[in-house]
Order: structure tokens, then C-alpha cells, then sequence
């Protein structure tokens, strides 16, 4: 039977990982300028990113799931998805975002 304490640890193994490929999604989408670019950063750099968040995580919080499979499902695949559908149709697209021009030198005072 599972303790508390194991499936907190799980929970928050699943949280920092969906977090992160929420964050490392978002980031390809910004600074890549194809959608295919990001499309294949994303497919092979954030589950790289997710499988060593897990190694260090789970050794710490993670419960034995008892079988790698499980621990791919749940640990990388499911928090990978979540993250990946949370920034694709939660988040605006980042043609949508206006950002100010910071070409005028910002708050920088210049003295003749």
C-alpha cells in the first residue's frame, strides 16, 4: 500500500515535470522561428529534460511504481503531455503576445 508520503512526492514529481515542460515548451515556441523547429525541440529535448528531473527527483520522492513502464507513464509521458496541451491551449499563441519596443533605451537617463 501506498503511504502519504509516497504519493505526495509522486504528486509533486508529476507538478515540477509538467511544470517544466510547460515552461521549456513555451520557450521553443518563442525562440524558434519554425514551427517545425519547435515541434521537434519540444519532441526530443523536453522528455530528455523530463527523464533527468525524474532520475534526480524520483530518488528522492518518488515511490517504487514496480515497473519501469509505470514510471515512464506516469513520470514522463503523463506530465510531458499535460505540460505540452497546457501551452498549446491554455497559453495565447505567441504571434497574439505584444511586447513593448525597447528600442527607445528603456529608463535610461542620459545626461548631455
Amino acid at each position: 500500500m501506498v503511504d502519504a508520503i509516497e504519493a505526495l512526492g509522486l504528486a509533486v514529481l508529476v507538478f515540477v515535470n509538467s511544470a517544466a515542460a510547460a515552461l521549456l515548451t513555451r520557450f521553443f515556441r518563442v525562440r524558434l522561428q519554425t514551427q517545425w523547429g519547435s515541434l521537434a525541440y519540444i519532441a526530443t529535448a523536453v522528455p530528455v529534460v523530463l527523464l533527468l528531473s525524474t532520475l534526480v527527483l524520483g530518488s528522492v520522492l518518488g515511490p517504487d511504481l514496480g515497473s519501469a513502464a509505470a514510471v515512464v507513464g506516469v513520470a514522463i509521458v503523463l506530465p510531458f503531455s499535460l505540460g505540452v496541451a497546457f501551452d498549446y491551449f491554455w497559453m495565447p499563441a505567441p504571434e497574439e503576445v505584444d511586447l513593448p519596443d525597447r528600442t527607445g533605451g528603456g529608463n535610461v537617463r542620459r545626461d548631455s
